[in-house]
């Protein structure tokens, strides 16, 4: 299990668990980042992480990308 900002680009992860406060878990469970769920890294660079989660194209700060485990 790892942060979703480490991993790969191209390649595509399942979700094992969201952390961080009630507020923070919250927002992410309402764009898709759900446990189970299934996401796509596209890219990784200064400071934010692109990725496509249930066909809907997302940009992340790494803070809340360190905060998705995969």
């Amino acid at each position: 299990m790892m942060p979703l900002a480490l991993g790969d680009a191209g390649k595509e992860y399942g979700i094992t668990r969201v952390s961080g406060s009630d507020e923070v878990r919250a927002h992410l469970q309402d764009m898709g980042f759900v446990p189970g769920a299934k996401v796509t890294l596209i890219s990784a660079s200064e400071g934010n992480v692109i990725v496509n989660v249930k066909n809907v194209r997302v940009a992340l700060s790494t803070q809340l990308a360190q905060k998705i485990y995969i």
